[in-house]
């Protein structure tokens, strides 16, 4: 009883503290964090503050998942009404697969192949990731037209927080 009992409570101040949203909220990455490089579709590496600076001028919408994750799997039809309903923010999706062929697996089963995807082959432990305290996914980050940041933590595709940030973001 007492092994049950110690089980649910720290599944509960685990998931309570993952949901937590960090204490001091950034509205720019760390130059570190910007040098992180991630893996293309085709198996290139290039940096985040590349794919930054290919989409300056556009709102963008970070999007951490990966594929054996059951919360972003049930985010994902949600994740693409966001995409349907902004046709003119660009959604970069940021995975935290284990390996390159799940990912890619990932991305033809959730149908987002047309979408920008980069996998995080060095994991979950890098220096974005550090910078911007990723303690759960899914994750969203709304970033502005100048690549700095104007969401910094949702947790659902869904919050409203997100398309508020985009809807003033595109009346600038």
């Amino acid at each position: 009883m007492k092994k049950i009992f110690f089980a649910v409570a720290a599944s509960m101040s685990l998931a309570v503290m993952a949901q937590e949203t960090p204490k001091v909220l950034k509205t720019t990455f760390s130059k570190k964090a910007l040098e992180q490089k991630v893996t293309t579709l085709e198996g290139k590496h290039t940096q985040i503050k590349d794919i930054l600076e290919k989409h300056k001028g556009k709102i963008v919408v970070l999007d951490f998942w990966a594929s054996w994750c059951s919360d972003c799997v049930k985010a994902m039809p949600k994740a693409k009404e966001l995409v349907q309903k902004n046709p003119d923010v660009d959604f970069i999706y940021l995975s935290l697969d284990r390996n390159e062929t799940a990912w890619k697996k990932g991305i033809e089963k959730h149908h987002i192949e047309n979408l920008y995807n980069y996998w995080f082959s060095s994991g979950w432990k890098n220096d974005f990731n550090n910078d911007i305290d990723l303690n759960w996914i899914p994750r969203y980050i709304v970033v502005n037209q100048n690549s700095g940041i104007a969401k910094y933590y949702a947790i659902t595709p869904d919050d409203p927080s997100i398309q508020q940030t985009i809807d003033q973001l595109s009346k600038n």
